[in-house]
This record gives C-alpha cells, structure tokens and sequence, in this order.
C-alpha cells in the first residue's frame, strides 16, 4: 500500500479497468488489421493496425481512448480494400 501511495503522490496513477479493457480490445483489433494488410500487401489496413497498437501509449484519458479507437476502426472498415 505504500507502493501505492508513493505513486500517488509522484503524479502517477493506474488506468481504470475501462480503460484497460479498450487498449487491449483495440490491440488486439490493430494487430489483425496489420497482419491482414501485411498479408493482402495493402498498405492502409497495415498502417491503420499499428496505429491501433500504439496509440494507447499516448492517451491517457479513457474517452479519448474509445473516441481515437472508434475512429481509427471506422476508417480500418472505409479504407479495408484500397
């Protein structure tokens, strides 16, 4: 507990289990894409599947995370097959 607390009180704090339920569903939906556009050779489903692995590492707000997620889903569906 004084683990905790000392991450507390440095600025640190631990994501929601929402939030971590979303990086990982997001991930595991990016690495999909990516190997479905490294097989395929098309380059946007490849590119969009990596920046669904890593852009949870630069958001720390739990909304933002879904916003950014949805997003980047909804161009994965648009751009599937150029």
């Amino acid at each position: 507990m004084d683990e905790l607390n000392l991450l507390q009180s440095s600025g640190l704090s631990l994501p929601s289990p929402a939030y971590l339920f979303g990086a990982i569903i997001f991930g595991i939906i990016g690495f999909a894409a990516y190997r479905y556009g490294k097989k395929t050779t098309l380059s946007y489903p490849k590119w969009i599947g990596v920046a669904l692995m890593l852009y949870p590492y630069a958001i720390s707000r739990t909304w933002l995370l879904y916003l950014v997620g949805a997003s980047l889903c909804s161009a994965l569906y648009f751009f599937r097959h150029q």
